[in-house]
């Protein structure tokens, strides 16, 4: 087993162990048809029907029957124990853009997790689909065509100001921060513009607007 790094010329769908619905993958999937997963992943993949091209991780939460039945080359073991599973796949995979399910829902900490991971890889175009949203990480600048009244989140993980338009309580001069200001639950007014002077915001919509944020990121 490798630890083998990806380089896909096809957009990724990423899948985790946590909780994925069946019909999350699957839009996943007709938007980013290479699957890849982050270690047990793996089991809801074969559970529904899927084989992925490559399984990431320490491999701790795959069964040796699960494993058994995946072929030769197919599993990159990643030995280091001071990264989430989720961070060891985003490190050995490359491509346009990827679209990870099951790293939301379930447990809190995991997902706290995965979220900072998304900030410290922001190198990699990465989105996380939930059941209610999806997750990214801000660009320094992005601009995003939704529909009016639609939710629009921030939140800090670390201190970033920015300026908006399009948003019913503009950003612009205030200092964001984990442990102070943050930017949730604000509403879209109109064409969307954000720009940010730091890394380290988390960009948050509703689910049904997974394709504005692909839009916006890619």
């Amino acid at each position: 087993m490798t630890d083998q790094i990806v380089h896909s010329s096809e957009n990724i769908t990423l899948l985790g162990g946590g909780e994925a619905r069946a019909g999350d993958l699957v839009e996943a999937l007709s938007l980013a048809p290479r699957l890849i997963c982050a270690d047990g992943g793996a089991v809801r993949a074969l559970e529904l029907g899927y084989e992925p091209d490559a399984v990431f991780g320490d491999l701790d939460s795959l069964p040796e029957d699960v494993a058994a039945r995946l072929p030769e080359g197919v599993l990159r073991r990643v030995e280091e124990q001071d990264s989430t599973d989720f961070d060891k796949t985003l490190r050995h995979v490359s491509a346009p853009l990827i679209l990870a399910a099951g790293f939301l829902g379930g447990r809190m900490d995991h997902a706290l997790a995965n979220c900072t991971i998304l900030v410290r890889r922001a190198d990699r175009p990465c989105i996380l689909i939930g059941s209610d949203d999806v997750i990214c990480a801000a660009r320094p600048e992005m601009a995003l065509d939704l529909p009016v009244g639609s939710r629009l989140s921030l939140y800090p993980l670390a201190p970033v100001s920015g300026f908006s338009e399009g948003l019913e309580w503009p950003i612009a001069g205030i200092g964001f921060s984990p442990d102070g200001r943050i930017g949730t639950s604000n509403r879209v007014t109109g064409p969307v513009r954000l720009a940010f002077d730091a890394p380290g915001m988390l960009l948050l919509l509703p689910r049904e607007a997974l394709g504005a944020m692909i839009a916006a990121i890619t």
